[in-house]
């Protein structure tokens, strides 16, 4: 199993999760909104994080787990969705899942994701 965070534009986000929707066997996913600068934060501003939050661009972290044969899938699908062809339009991170847990059954593995 795989987790797979993605750092995208705040615009794209329905673009991006109605097309992940349309993956077969997705199971879910975590939205989170965040602040954040990368490369491109203003030039001669490099302490602006620290005395001006605001002066970071907007951003929203997709958060999912799932099978190792379909991360390629949806990478691309997050890739595709997210693309503007601007510098800024964000990162995807994949991380090895060593366990997963469905609290609510205790499923184990596979099962719970």
């Amino acid at each position: 199993m795989k987790e797979i965070k993605a750092y995208i534009k705040k615009h794209k986000l329905q673009n991006v999760v109605l097309a992940l929707r349309k993956i077969e066997g997705m199971t879910g996913l975590t939205l989170s909104e965040i602040w954040g600068f990368g490369r491109g934060k203003a030039v001669g501003r490099e302490d602006s994080l620290f005395n001006d939050p605001l002066e970071s661009a907007p951003g929203v972290r997709i958060e999912l787990c799932c099978q190792d044969e379909w991360v390629d899938e949806v990478i691309s699908t997050i890739e595709r969705e997210a693309h503007t062809g601007l510098r800024g339009d964000g990162k995807i991170y994949v991380f090895d899942i060593q366990q997963a847990v469905r609290i609510s059954t205790g499923e184990r593995g596979h099962n719970a994701t």
